[in-house]
């Protein structure tokens, strides 16, 4: 399910007009600010925006979807349904329709 969470999760940056994209590592997906991922720390530094994650975070807290409020990293469960991974994609989309 965490391979489904990160694609959808792509598929929605792709369609918006955010230059993003999301690095998956197990479990994790973590949205990166970036149109590419960051080669070294002075780049991963350089696309981090303190205020654009905040809103990101508080846009999925508010709507029921608990991201971590520190570079917007979704860790899936071992026993998530298919509907959590649903509404989390959902509500990603709407939050990347409203930085758009």
């Amino acid at each position: 399910m965490h391979e489904r969470l990160a694609d959808d999760d792509a598929g929605a940056i792709a369609t918006s007009d955010v230059p993003w994209h999301v690095t998956r590592l197990g479990a994790r997906a973590e949205y990166r600010l970036s149109p590419r991922p960051p080669r070294n720390g002075g780049e991963a530094a350089a696309a981090g925006d303190e205020a654009l994650e905040r809103f990101l975070h508080l846009y999925a807290l508010n709507r029921g979807v608990l991201i971590t409020p520190f570079h917007n990293m979704a860790l899936v469960s071992p026993a998530p349904v298919e509907e959590d991974v649903d509404r989390h994609t959902e509500v990603f989309a709407a939050a990347l329709g409203e930085v758009a």
